[in-house]
């Protein structure tokens, strides 16, 4: 991996579980630097922006879910969550946290590795393509460049990944895209990965736009967005 490789931190404090993640991303090519807790985390991140966050959910001081509300507050760095209960995907991925991926411990650190280069490999989409583009669905308005979302002129506040599989469904009108196909699409996923991650953005995304919200569940395959009266692509050169 070149010398431009990210550099990772990894929030984590258990010693053994910081130790070998580290030495995994280590080996992968990242550089990797360590905080054992939440104060610790945001210390770092402040005096030094990394490339991408291993955060455990169960900290110290500062939870996880903390953490990543007062990062999120300044950066879109991407974040990766441990968790040690499954129960608790909801909480990371919802509550308008808006951590990009999850691992429920205990997890291969193989597929750590994976979702980690997944994540990065997402973090900078092709926006310069679409950077003037908007898509009108309804009362619904995704500006592409400013990564904004109006329901009737008034603003909507997304989560990264929230954005990107709303863009990424509306840009596919009149397609069903399975979970498999919006893993792939939106969060870089070249293998079978976790499909709840898909269905609980659906559920964030239903829930922060409420009636304007245009996704529709098709049982057994996955997601398509519904038609919406005068709905039209709109690209307009900067």
């Amino acid at each position: 991996m070149s010398a431009q490789a990210p550099n990772i931190l990894v929030v984590e404090d258990e010693s053994s579980i910081a130790s070998f993640v580290s030495l995994y991303l280590k080996n992968a090519g990242y550089g990797v630097r360590t905080a054992s807790n939440g104060t610790e985390a945001l210390a770092q991140v402040a005096a030094q922006m990394p490339g991408l966050i291993v955060l455990d959910l169960m900290l110290p001081d500062i939870d996880g879910i903390e953490v990543c509300k007062r990062i999120r507050q300044t950066s879109d760095v991407p974040i990766l969550m441990l968790t040690a209960r499954d129960e608790d995907v909801d909480k990371i991925i919802g509550l308008e946290v808006g951590a990009d991926d999850y691992l429920t411990k205990p997890f291969n650190p193989r597929e750590l590795v994976a979702r980690v280069k997944s994540v990065l490999r997402r973090a900078t989409p092709e926006r310069r393509e679409r950077e003037s583009e908007q898509i009108i669905h309804g009362d619904l308005r995704v500006d592409a460049g400013r990564r904004e979302v109006r329901v009737a002129e008034e603003e909507v506040q997304l989560a990264p990944k929230e954005f990107d599989l709303l863009w990424e469904l509306l840009d596919h009108r009149g397609l069903v895209l399975t979970r498999d196909q919006l893993l792939e699409r939106v969060w870089g996923y070249t293998f079978a990965g976790d499909t709840r991650t898909v269905d609980v953005h659906v559920r964030q995304l239903r829930r922060k736009l409420g009636e304007a919200s245009p996704i529709v569940t098709v049982w057994g395959v996955g997601y398509k967005v519904s038609p919406a009266k005068d709905s039209r692509k709109e690209t307009t050169k900067a």
